[in-house]
């Protein structure tokens, strides 16, 4: 089944709640009014009955009722749906006076009558409905009659037809205006999104320079619209990445690999002693070596970037792991005259295997950068709720902008420096990844003439 357009759900579901809102202002106005006009025909009758009982009781007597009407004819006259009847107490007398349309004398005598005022609604023998007020009221002569003043409904009830009638004939043309309009403002509200759409058809691997404007929208548009102008530049920033690294890596690879070529083909070239085939076989195993560990370090840096990727943090003294990864660099060290000064003391929560890689590719850096004679300084301090471990030496500076790109992967201060001496130019990249998993993060300082110093920030136990 094919999926309806936003614009239609929303330009219906519109529609359908205007129409519920229409029909339901119509049926109260249509009760609305039946209740004015109720309202309005029960105060008409009481007001009257008011003027009935001063003439009864100021102006006439029991016989001379009839004779001396003209007050109460002033009443009813000009109003063809109003009655009045004055009835004796007794049922077996005639009535004593009736005004207007004739009723049924039985029908108006089997009304309640009291002292009070009473309405009743009714159906005479024509179906017409019919509003009576009964009260029992006193002549001059203080004789008790019973006095009821009926009205005939007709008119409100085919005004409210009428009302009715006309509001059923302006139904469909309303609801009519109410779809058009919320499909005209649908659309309208809706042509951000269709920009949105023109522009991510344009996006791709190839082209992600485009971007949402972000003027002109609304609230929520424009805070979704700077949400995905965010996503795309880092999308941009990652696809190149992405490139970057797929070219550093297949230069990476082919110097080794062309040397291994290089090497075989010389040696092979033409015949030679076993001692140049050896020599030409550990060169081959150093290659090798330097692929080998490539490939480690970038199998490394993929399970670390993984979103899932779980270590388990324990309580270490930083000092220590500093001590047992220092022995690992004692000869080198000792080859340079290079001395390993440990200051300071702190815990941290850290997992100790990636703890030691960070560290001896911190160590292996400063050893390498270090002049001979020198001295390389690790500190462990605290600072509020975090702890630093640094990695100091003396060697030549870093220039500034060069700081940023350091961990970035395969990236290099001068030409091939760190290749010439045996480096992958992926430690400080597993440096900082390895930051990242534990909650934290790697800085780096330098001065033109040195020091330079690393420094690992954890967050305390």
């Amino acid at each position: 089944m094919r999926n309806t357009s936003l614009s239609l759900r929303l330009g219906l579901s519109v529609t359908l709640m205007g129409a519920a809102l229409v029909l339901l202002l119509a049926c109260l106005a249509v009760f609305a009014l039946d209740h004015e006009l109720d309202s309005r025909a029960h105060r008409d009758l009481a007001r009257k009955m008011l003027q009935v009982e001063h003439n009864l009781r100021v102006d006439l007597r029991s016989g001379d009722l009839a004779a001396r009407a003209h007050p109460l004819l002033d009443l009813v006259m000009g109003h063809d749906n109003l009655s009045l009847n004055v009835l004796a107490t007794s049922s077996r007398h005639p009535p004593l006076l009736s005004l207007g349309p004739a009723l049924q004398a039985e029908t108006l005598r089997q009304l309640e009558v009291g002292e009070q005022l009473a309405f009743r609604s009714w159906k005479d023998g024509e179906g017409r409905e019919l509003l009576s007020a009964s009260r029992l009221m006193r002549l001059r002569d203080d004789t008790p009659v019973r006095v009821t003043m009926t009205l005939d409904r007709a008119d409100d009830n085919a005004l409210l037809q009428a009302y009715l009638n006309s509001t059923l004939l302006a139904l469909p043309v309303l609801l009519l205006l109410i779809g058009f309009a919320a499909w005209k403002l649908v659309q309208r509200g809706l042509s951000p999104l269709r920009r949105f759409r023109r522009i991510a058809g344009q996006v791709s691997a190839q082209t992600l320079t485009h971007r949402l404007p972000g003027s002109g929208l609304p609230q929520e548009l424009a805070e979704l619209a700077a949400s995905i102008n965010v996503m795309l530049d880092r999308l941009d920033q990652g696809v190149r990445q992405l490139s970057q690294f797929s070219d550093d890596l297949a230069h990476e690879l082919r110097t080794p690999i062309s040397n291994l070529m290089g090497k075989a083909q010389v040696t092979l070239g033409r015949e030679r002693d076993s001692a140049h085939y050896r020599e030409a076989l550990e060169d081959s195993i150093e290659e090798l070596t330097r692929l080998n560990r490539i490939i480690n370090d970038m199998l490394f840096l993929a399970q670390a970037s993984q979103p899932q990727a779980e270590i388990t943090l324990k309580p270490l003294a930083l000092a220590d792991e500093v001590a047992r990864v220092g022995e690992l660099f004692a000869f080198s060290a000792e080859l340079k005259d290079i001395e390993l000064h440990v200051q300071g003391w702190g815990t941290a929560m850290v997992d100790r295997l990636m703890l030691q890689r960070a560290l001896s590719n911190l160590l292996s850096n400063a050893i390498r950068h270090s002049p001979d004679g020198q001295v390389v300084e690790v500190g462990v301090e605290r600072h509020g709720g975090e702890v630093w471990l640094w990695v100091e030496n003396q060697g030549a500076g870093i220039a500034q902008e060069h700081l940023p790109q350091l961990f970035e992967r395969f990236y290099r201060v001068g030409c091939g420096r760190s290749r010439l001496e045996g480096g992958t130019g992926l430690g400080l990249a597993i440096v900082a990844s390895i930051m990242q998993l534990h909650g934290g993060r790697v800085e780096v300082s330098s001065l033109p003439q040195g020091p330079t110093r690393f420094t690992l920030v954890f967050q305390s136990e």
